[in-house]
């Protein structure tokens, strides 16, 4: 596929460019239209690719991409799963350039969604399209894009179980996620669920005067962190009752399988800027990301917050929480727990509400069936060393769902690189990961009998 690419490679930006300038925001109600113009971008580029069907479904919220190329029944079929919605791309003034104007430079593509998941998904459309053009297809391919992966991908369960038959699959491929590094590729062989909160507390029925109250009532926002600083203890572990129950601790040789993998902590403390780590006793870093579960802050607010200073004693404090989980933790039972340990530890003096978002369950994947096996020996030819299993920290809501409802498993042959930096400004995606994906995509479907 080499050669292909390289004749191709103009188009291919091109192509490209053309779903990273489209704001497909779906955490934004204003970027609705953007969703729509963002699926039908992809229907037309599935067509050009060679599918015999591709097709805008719509769902309670932003629409199903569907398209396939049936070759033969008798054949294996592979379904491709990604999704074409973007993180916010705020703060706008820590971009470097436009992040809906993709650019080229220091070997990588710049914009949001070079990566996450816009880039990564086009590589499964090009590699179909080297296959089919080169007459080297021997599967039946799916293809499914979703627009709500960033929000939790709340609508597409209901559309796969509606559409079952539609979508019966050997294998669900899926490029969204990342490697270790350029040097040492591995294979995520599962990842970890989710459950995401906002908690509100309420003090007094109004904004008061902090010179006029101050002292004589309680402040929310200090309330609130109160209650949030007691949610991990000193052990680093989150003290929410019935948290730990399901999860189910790794033997000593898997827990030595995983440390196969290169970890090399000055490099990590220095590219993230610390000085030291923290987290769960008696766990290394990789296993606190990969293999536990945790409890984090991700946004927190109250009061007056503008240019200049006003004396308020806020009436209401906020924050959103999230809390990645482990295969066996279930989402909706973790945010049940919370939600009443959140409300049993709340004082009298504030009144607490606390709203579930998006959610998922986290999976596991055997790395000793035939697709990974693929998967394996179609990377270490292109980058000339054999993937080590490796486990993500992140998650993908909907691939528990895929692997319940459609009996099929994920395989997550991910090219990201952690310095790719996907929700956070400047996003970018090497080239060479770029072009290496498609290859190695490619040569799957050669060793994927």
């Amino acid at each position: 596929m080499k050669k292909y690419i390289d004749e191709n490679k103009d188009r291919f930006f091109e192509e490209l460019f053309s779903l990273l300038r489209i704001p497909s925001v779906s955490a934004r109600a204003e970027h609705k239209g953007d969703m729509i113009k963002c699926a039908e971008r992809l229907i037309e580029l599935l067509f050009e690719a060679g599918a015999d069907e591709a097709g805008l479904y719509e769902t309670k919220g932003n629409p199903v991409v569907f398209g396939q190329k049936i070759v033969d029944p008798s054949f294996k079929t592979v379904l491709v799963y990604g999704h074409y919605d973007v993180q916010p791309a705020e703060p706008l003034e820590k971009w470097h350039s436009d992040p809906f104007e993709p650019q080229i430079h220091d070997g990588a593509i710049w914009g949001r969604g070079a990566n996450d998941d816009k880039g990564q998904l086009f590589m499964h459309i090009k590699a179909f399209e080297y296959l089919l053009r080169s007459g080297k297809l021997t599967h039946n391919v799916k293809f499914i894009f979703e627009g709500e992966e960033e929000i939790g991908s709340p609508s597409l369960p209901d559309w796969i179980r509606d559409h079952k038959e539609l979508l019966s699959a050997d294998i669900c491929l899926v490029s969204d996620t990342t490697m270790m590094s350029e040097s040492v590729p591995s294979i995520n062989c599962g990842m970890r669920g989710m459950a995401y909160l906002q908690v509100d507390v309420t003090g007094p029925n109004k904004d008061l005067h902090s010179g006029h109250y101050g002292g004589a009532v309680a402040n929310p926002i200090t309330v609130l962190c109160e209650m949030i600083a007691t949610l991990i203890d000193k052990n680093g572990r989150v003290t929410v009752p019935g948290f730990y129950d399901k999860v189910v601790e790794l033997s000593r040789e898997d827990r030595d399988m995983l440390a196969r993998a290169p970890f090399d902590m000055q490099e990590f403390k220095d590219f993230l800027g610390i000085e030291e780590v923290r987290g769960e006793t008696g766990y290394t870093t990789s296993e606190r990301i990969g293999i536990r579960p945790c409890l984090d802050v991700c946004g927190i607010w109250g009061g007056y917050t503008s240019e200049g200073a006003k004396t308020v004693l806020p009436s209401e404090a906020h924050a959103k929480i999230s809390m990645r989980l482990v295969p066996n933790q279930l989402g909706s039972e973790i945010t049940e727990l919370f939600a009443k340990h959140f409300r049993s530890i709340a004082p009298k003096y504030v009144k607490v509400k606390v709203t579930a978002f998006e959610g998922g369950d986290g999976f596991l994947i055997p790395i000793g069936s035939d697709a990974y096996k693929a998967a394996s020996r179609a990377i270490a030819e292109v980058y000339g060393i054999e993937p080590v299993p490796a486990r993500g920290g992140g998650s993908i809501a909907v691939l528990a769902e895929v692997q319940k409802i459609l009996g099929i498993d994920p395989l997550l042959m991910g090219f990201g690189l952690e310095r790719d930096t996907i929700h956070s400004p400047n996003e970018s995606y090497l080239l060479k990961q770029f072009f290496g994906g498609m290859e190695s995509i490619a040569k799957f479907y050669e060793y994927y009998k």
